[in-house]
């Protein structure tokens, strides 16, 4: 049966998926948040997760090496969609999840509880609060999926927090971030040209459609101080339901072009989406 909930920043719903006999949908006032498959926790319904999926599959390896244990900071917790999956494609992995939805968190547990054998340290704090308190080179993947109804908080948009995720981070290792936007993307290239003053290297993954302008949507930012796996990414983001593509080097300069790095006296939420964007009945 669908659970419905007050949490701390808004009304949570818990929705079953008629056609996953264990597939659960979480909304926040109407809007998607999360969506988790108890059974089977390397099924990543939402095209955003699966692309942050290929990063976190990227990370730390070639293609030919086994999947290695990694170190994961994930900035917003959700249903714990993408922790759950990093627990079953990297056993072994220590992962810490910050969620400021205290009440949130609690409903989660006890409706989509992540069992015994996912061990996943889970905080009730701000994520910018956790990631100053973070310990330096002490991750290899920073993975942000926060946002407050259906915006970016601005405080997660800024140089100043962008050195805090490049601190730490151990040198190979990458930044993740899922931000939504549309034409003309002055947010996008602002968050762009923001990474891009911090890290030797960014990348995004986009639909085609979005990059066109032609709908508003999600972009995965990817970003670190060494060269990222632009091919890997590429072949696995093309081969998904919904084909996305990899925009680096001169086409994401020219998507960038005149944007301007934001500091924490300018920064502002991501975009009001259009509605009905991503709001369900």
């Amino acid at each position: 049966m669908p659970v419905s909930r007050a949490v701390d920043f808004g009304a949570a719903k818990l929705l079953p998926d008629v056609d996953r006999p264990h597939g659960w949908l979480l909304t926040v006032d109407g809007a998607p948040q999360s969506y988790v498959d108890l059974a089977d926790p390397l099924h990543l319904e939402f095209e955003y997760a699966r692309r942050l999926g290929h990063v976190l599959d990227t990370a730390g390896q070639g293609d030919a090496e086994p999947a290695a244990p990694l170190d994961v900071l994930h900035l917003g917790g959700g249903a714990l969609t993408l922790p759950r999956y990093v627990a079953a494609t990297r056993p072994g992995s220590r992962q810490r999840v910050v969620e400021a939805d205290r009440a949130l968190i609690g409903l989660v547990a006890e409706v989509l509880p992540l069992g015994p054998d996912r061990a996943v340290e889970i905080a009730a704090v701000d994520a910018r609060d956790a990631l100053a308190l973070a310990d330096d080179v002490s991750a290899d993947v920073i993975v942000a999926d926060v946002f407050g109804g259906s915006r970016v908080p601005a405080h997660l948009t800024s140089v100043e927090y962008a050195r805090q995720a490049a601190r730490v981070l151990r040198p190979t290792g990458r930044y993740a971030a899922n931000v939504a936007d549309g034409a003309p993307f002055a947010f996008l290239r602002s968050q762009v040209a923001t990474l891009a003053a911090v890290f030797a290297h960014v990348c995004l993954i986009a639909e085609p459609g979005v990059l066109r302008g032609r709908r508003f949507g999600n972009a995965i930012l990817v970003a670190g101080q060494q060269e990222l796996p632009h091919a890997a990414l590429a072949r696995r983001a093309a081969a998904d339901p919904f084909p996305a593509r990899v925009a680096d080097g001169a086409a994401l300069e020219r998507l960038v072009a005149g944007a301007e790095p934001v500091w924490d006296a300018a920064a502002t939420p991501s975009p009001v989406p259009p509605s009905g964007a991503f709001s369900i009945s």
